[in-house]
């Protein structure tokens, strides 16, 4: 089976999902039972199931840990390693409307975290190589430690889960205004 990776943003916002899962962001964990997992595959339209949740955590902190490199280089490296871990080569091929795009092949060895972990991989080699390294920020919401990388048009994402910490900062904004209005 191949699984189609559009562009690099879709493979972006996997990583950023996954990563903003874990209970260093969200406080809580974010992919606690394996129906959970499987609505996170569903969501992003990966044809994958497992439940090596264990597996899956600790690739989470694999993808954070290359979205908090310093250097492009780092980056680089990092998503290499991600890419290569299934030992699966990403395809170019045509789809069926006859555009180019790339596949992750899956192998029936491979594991859900490591066929995640290339499907990561190619994602963020795409975005250093399109975008630059400096797409890869921290969040910016106050007491979030949220990482993501930014593949926004404009560039200007400013938040990990901008529905959750766009809004928590929004919340304490108004309610600093209702204080000093008061």
């Amino acid at each position: 089976m191949l699984i189609p990776i559009a562009d690099y943003a879709h493979g972006a916002a996997v990583a950023n999902d996954l990563v903003s899962t874990s209970p260093t962001v969200r406080g809580s964990e974010g992919l606690p039972t394996a129906e959970a997992l499987a609505e996170f595959l569903a969501r992003h339209e990966l044809p994958l199931s497992g439940d090596d949740l264990f597996a899956i955590h600790l690739f989470r902190r694999e993808a954070r840990g290359v979205l908090e490199t310093e250097t492009e280089e780092h980056a680089v490296m990092g998503a290499t390693v991600l890419a290569r871990r299934a030992g699966l080569t990403p395809v170019l091929d045509r789809d069926d409307a006859g555009r180019w795009q790339w596949y992750v092949p899956t192998a029936p060895d491979a594991s859900l975290a490591d066929t995640l972990a290339t499907v990561v991989g190619v994602a963020l080699l795409g975005v250093v190589r399109a975008l630059g390294h400096e797409r890869f920020r921290a969040c910016l919401a106050p007491g979030c430690r949220g990482v993501f990388a930014d593949v926004s048009r404009a560039g200007r994402r400013r938040y990990c889960t901008p529905e959750l910490c766009g809004n928590r900062l929004n919340v304490a904004n108004h309610r600093e205004r209702q204080r000093v209005g008061s």
